[in-house]
């Protein structure tokens, strides 16, 4: 009866190898005693790689060739902008030491001879003189390839060529363009007009030139001139087919 005092212990029963219980049934802390191996055997201590030069199937190496041509195109790019902007600054610097100009021209006469207006057809002869002007101080100008045309508003009557020539500095130069008309056709409301017009008929002289700037060993391509003068106001005495410029010179536009 005594051991009626102990209660019985239910449970599981410990696994082999378990460490030793206290009397209260607990795990206790002390080491399982020498020779006793546990059910479980403890696993493999983990191998670590160390090795940071592993072979990537994905990865290529650059190609030594290519690499060398992607700096050599670079460095050529970088040569060809480098040229454009001391061109750049090259030519900022002599256009403010120079300051070129636009030439200036002013239309001096105009006068008509032999006008014939009959049946939509045109027949005359016309003197044009004008003087062109170089405003630059330390830039001559050649003019080359001089084209003028005459019109009556915007029906072009006839064409011709000037000739070239070459202005010094500050140098003012005086030529002429002269037009003939031989049966040169005209649409119905040239004809209405110049008659209701008459005796003072308003022409328009366009002239085209090709000019170059030049100073010293410097020297421009080659530019387009265009000039206009217009308002030339011509007028014929009564039954005549000859006339003259009306009024004083008249300045002209010019322009690049």
């Amino acid at each position: 009866m005594g051991d009626q005092a102990t209660p019985p212990v239910t449970g599981y029963p410990a696994p082999a190898g378990a460490p030793p219980t206290n009397s209260n049934g607990y795990y206790s802390n002390r080491p399982p005693p020498s020779g006793t191996a546990y059910a479980y055997a403890a696993p493999p201590p983990r191998a670590y790689n160390y090795n940071y030069n592993n072979y990537n199937p994905y990865y290529q190496q650059p190609d030594a060739d290519a690499v060398r041509r992607a700096v050599f195109l670079r460095r050529v790019f970088a040569v060809i902008i480098a040229l454009f902007i001391i061109i750049g600054v090259v030519f900022f610097i002599i256009w403010l030491v120079l300051r070129p100009r636009i030439p200036e021209f002013r239309a001096d006469s105009l006068s008509v001879s032999n006008f014939n207006l009959s049946n939509n057809f045109v027949t005359a002869n016309w003197e044009f003189q004008f003087t062109a002007r170089n405003p630059n101080k330390k830039i001559s100008l050649d003019y080359q390839h001089i084209y003028a045309e005459i019109f009556y508003d915007d029906e072009s009557l006839a064409e011709t060529s000037v000739a070239p020539f070459y202005q010094d500095s500050r140098n003012e130069t005086t030529s002429k363009a002269e037009f003939a008309a031989k049966g040169a056709f005209v649409e119905d409301w040239v004809v209405e007009r110049i008659n209701k017009e008459r005796p003072d008929i308003v022409f328009k002289v366009w002239m085209l030139a090709r000019v170059s700037f030049k100073a010293g060993s410097w020297r421009t391509r080659s530019r387009y001139l265009r000039v206009f003068c217009g308002g030339l106001t011509v007028g014929f005495a009564r039954n005549s087919s000859s006339g003259n410029l009306v009024g004083a010179p008249r300045q002209c536009r010019a322009g690049l």
